[in-house]
């Protein structure tokens, strides 16, 4: 008996030792990443001028007319330019003093501020800013920098050991050493919704539970062999504070566009030029597609697109991409952005039950805002807001709309004049200022010259969206 007793305090004793080894080499392996990588993460200081419009706080009153009672009463007009101050990190990835951080944070800036973790203080330039990924790459003159390594996200996994490193409330305390906090990576693959047509595209993120911080974002999330995985871009929270869910955008897709931001060139996205859309059961029903088919159904089919010159219609089902199985409208856009743009590329698509291959030449993304308005007027117009569209079949079916002519909203930007009006996507527009709108086309034709508040019957009623 008393044998036995040693031999199990024996093993408790082996099995206490390993796990203390084990934690012993865990804290030296985040001990090593905190004074290699985090050497190499500074802070960010950004500020932003903002045109004062006294017009707006008096009263409502323009400037100009509101200059000469200002002066008459006041002896002088204000004519600075009030300041936002913006907070973030970055990451030094080049010993030329290049260095990468989110384009949230400098994107707007007149002026941006870099502080090092040995308190070297610089003023930066930004070299290039993609809106899409937010990313953005700047520039300090400096000697001497310590540069992180870049890692491969593609090799993460759910429960992997992470550190995010960054400057929370970045210039407001004294101490340049940066931020170190410790987790797992919790997900992979995340998606946040975008906010407006114009918003960042967040997805395919990395979702971790190491904290992320106001002033985190634009550091880096480390492996545990030290090597730059993610940068941290956001988080989601009730507070403002961190509450447990941080994410990153994924190295290698910095490492895509990284040599474009250096150089200062704009980053290019693949585009077909079609509306698409998920199957679902009532879907297949309505166009007679197969139970064990996979793909994205065309809902629409843009004007002077590369579909529409590549001869893709309306209800085609598309189904693979160079090869690659499409399961999901997310799974096409993903591989159709990341494509070179003027590459040839074979679609595979199913058209009334036959399968057929397309070749199609992969076209420039709209991204800047004439371009994008651009596009938006080949599909109806965008106004104060919403987004419409021609009603097809499978607008009918998302929508359960009943109404033959008119023009169905298919976005609505948050927060817009239109959202605030109460109008809901799949309403139908029939009629703007008493202006008969059968289609899209008609809605464009309506809404070109209205300056002030606007007058829309939806198969709902009545709605005004105003000027203001």
């Amino acid at each position: 008996m008393a044998k036995k007793a040693l031999a199990f305090f024996g093993a408790l004793i082996f099995s206490f030792s390993l796990f203390a080894f084990d934690n012993f080499d865990f804290e030296n392996a985040v001990t090593k990443v905190a004074e290699t990588a985090g050497s190499s993460v500074v802070s960010v200081s950004s500020t932003i001028k903002e045109k004062l419009n006294l017009g707006s706080s008096f009263g409502g009153f323009g400037d100009e007319n509101f200059r000469p009672f200002f002066e008459e009463f006041f002896g002088g007009f204000p004519d600075k330019e009030p300041r936002q101050q913006g907070l973030g990190s970055g990451v030094i990835i080049d010993k030329e003093g290049y260095i990468l951080t989110n384009e949230h944070v400098v994107g707007d800036a007149s002026e941006i501020k870099v502080k090092l973790a040995d308190g070297r203080e610089f003023t930066a330039e930004l070299k290039g800013s993609d809106m899409r990924t937010d990313l953005a790459v700047i520039k300090i003159n400096a000697q001497n920098l310590p540069v992180a390594a870049l890692g491969d996200s593609d090799n993460l996994k759910i429960g992997a050991w992470v550190v995010a490193i960054g400057n929370p409330f970045g210039f407001a305390i004294e101490n340049p050493e940066p931020t170190v906090t410790c987790g797992v990576v919790s997900a992979l693959h995340r998606t946040l919704p975008m906010l407006g047509r114009r918003t960042r595209n967040y997805d395919d993120l990395v979702q971790t539970d190491a904290a992320i911080n106001p002033g985190n974002s634009g550091g880096p999330l480390v492996n545990l062999k030290g090597e730059v995985v993610g940068i941290n871009t956001a988080i989601i929270t009730t507070t403002g504070g961190y509450q447990g869910l941080g994410f990153a955008i994924p190295v290698n897709k910095a490492k895509k566009i990284l040599q474009r931001l250096v150089k200062g060139e704009k980053v290019l996205y693949g585009w077909l030029g079609v509306s698409i859309q998920d199957l679902n059961e009532d879907l297949r029903t309505y166009f007679n597609i197969a139970q064990n088919s996979e793909g994205v159904l065309v809902v629409k089919v843009y004007k002077d697109s590369p579909a529409e010159k590549s001869g893709l219609k309306d209800g085609d089902l598309i189904t693979a991409f160079e090869g690659k199985t499409i399961k999901a409208t997310k799974g096409l856009v993903d591989i159709v952005s990341t494509t070179e743009v003027g590459k040839t590329a074979v679609l595979a698509i199913v058209r009334e039950g036959k399968a057929k291959n397309i070749s199609i030449t992969i076209g420039k993304r709209p991204g800047d805002e004439d371009e994008m308005d651009a596009a938006l007027s080949e599909k109806g117009g965008h106004f104060r807001g919403i987004e419409v569209d021609d009603i097809s079949p499978a607008y009918k079916q998302q929508f359960e709309i009943t109404e033959t002519k008119g023009a169905v909203i298919v976005n609505i930007e948050e927060g817009s004049l239109a959202d605030k009006s109460g109008l809901n996507l799949g309403d139908v527009i029939t009629e703007v200022n008493k202006t008969s709108v059968k289609n899209s086309v008609d809605f464009e034709a309506a809404v070109k010259k209205i300056r002030g508040n606007c007058l829309v019957k939806t198969n709902r009623g009545y709605f005004v969206i105003k000027a203001q």
